[in-house]
């Protein structure tokens, strides 16, 4: 094989939801395009998650996760900051509104993150290789010095940057979508010399946004991949991009099974995580892959 253009990692996100997304994850990893997920520890299907992933050799990080459904850590009075009245994390915007209003503790997120490795540790055996942050909690701001503080310390080499090139050129995306990861961008722009401070890694180009759900398809993927092989020479004096592809595949949740304390959201129980696995086991997409030379590893890979 001609040295690659790209090592891309694919990362399926949320892996523990529930059964039936679990089920999705591993025929996405056995299909040979996953070749990477991020686990949920506070997920209903969490230890279900971890065995499989252990069973099929599957390479697994931390989905940390500060805004849906229930803390790991036990304490709940020292991370009241994190919850609501019902006692459950504010939710995707939530946090995003008390972190605004100066009410996030950060010795509380702090506590919550170190508990959730933890946890991972002990369903796993071993520390995670890379950390990313569902909804993308990680790269909030004064978080993003938390999460990079305490990798460090850990020694936990990687963690995601989600920015997207060519997000502005994708008209398909709904509004509300591209109005939130054009947040997230800023964010994540803003954290990352907090990351490169405390020497975490990240591949060079993230895809994943303008290809979620419903607009995954088979071009838009390709259009993603040429964007990032095209943009590669001007981030990266390598000869091979690094890239990761972050994708939710899976079966649509049962109503009352799954979840993080709080049963399933109505992402999870619609048809669009089905859809990213038909599209992620169809066999056209590793054509593809080997067409513009892309690679397909872990985070270990790279």
């Amino acid at each position: 094989m001609s040295q690659p253009r790209m090592m891309l990692v694919v990362t399926a996100d949320d892996f523990g939801y529930c059964p039936r997304r679990n089920q999705g994850i591993v025929e996405s990893f056995q299909s040979g395009v996953v070749s990477n997920t991020s686990l949920l520890v506070n997920a209903s299907a969490a230890k279900e998650a971890a065995e499989l992933a252990e069973r099929h050799n599957i390479p697994i990080g931390l989905h940390a996760n500060l805004s849906e459904g229930i803390p790991v850590c036990q304490n709940f009075q020292q991370v009241a900051t994190l919850i609501n009245q019902h006692g459950f994390f504010h939710g995707k915007m939530g946090v995003r509104q008390v972190l605004e209003n100066g009410q996030l503790d950060m010795k509380q997120v702090e506590l919550e993150l170190r508990a959730q490795v933890r946890l991972f540790t002990e369903l796993t055996g071993r520390l995670p290789y890379h950390v990313d942050g569902h909804q993308h909690v990680h790269v909030l701001p004064e978080v993003c010095a938390v999460f990079a503080r305490v990798l460090s310390d850990l020694k936990i080499p990687f963690i995601r940057v989600p920015v997207e090139r060519g997000l502005n050129s994708s008209p398909w995306l709904p509004t509300h979508v591209r109005a939130f990861h054009t947040l997230v961008e800023k964010d994540t722009l803003t954290a990352l010399p907090v990351f490169t401070h405390y020497g975490l890694r990240w591949p060079n180009m993230f895809l994943g946004v303008t290809t979620m759900g419903q607009n995954m398809s088979m071009s838009h993927l390709q259009r993603a991949l040429s964007h990032a092989l095209d943009m590669g020479p001007s981030v990266s004096d390598q000869p091979v991009v690094t890239a990761e592809l972050m994708v939710h595949p899976g079966y649509p949740s049962n109503a009352e099974e799954g979840g993080c304390g709080g049963g399933p959201d109505k992402f999870a129980q619609s048809v669009d995580r089905q859809h990213e696995l038909d599209i992620l086991r169809h066999p056209s997409l590793l054509s593809l892959f080997s067409q513009q030379r892309v690679h397909v590893c872990a985070f270990q890979d790279l």
